[in-house]
């Protein structure tokens, strides 16, 4: 679903649209995201922990 974030215990850093909501609501860079999610999995809780963040 390229709009929402569909399911929220994974981010697909295939989809840009997903890519582009998950980095703003990490407040980074969707490079920095692509990067850090494929450093640790596509995880959000992973790649949040990775940012020292939580998801909210």
């Amino acid at each position: 679903m390229p709009t929402e974030l569909h399911d929220k215990a994974h981010i697909d850093v295939f989809d840009r649209a997903a890519r582009a909501l998950w980095a703003l609501r990490f407040g980074v860079t969707e490079d920095r995201l692509r990067k850090d999610a494929r450093m640790v999995g596509s995880r959000a809780t992973s790649v949040a922990a990775c940012l020292g963040q939580s998801v909210r």
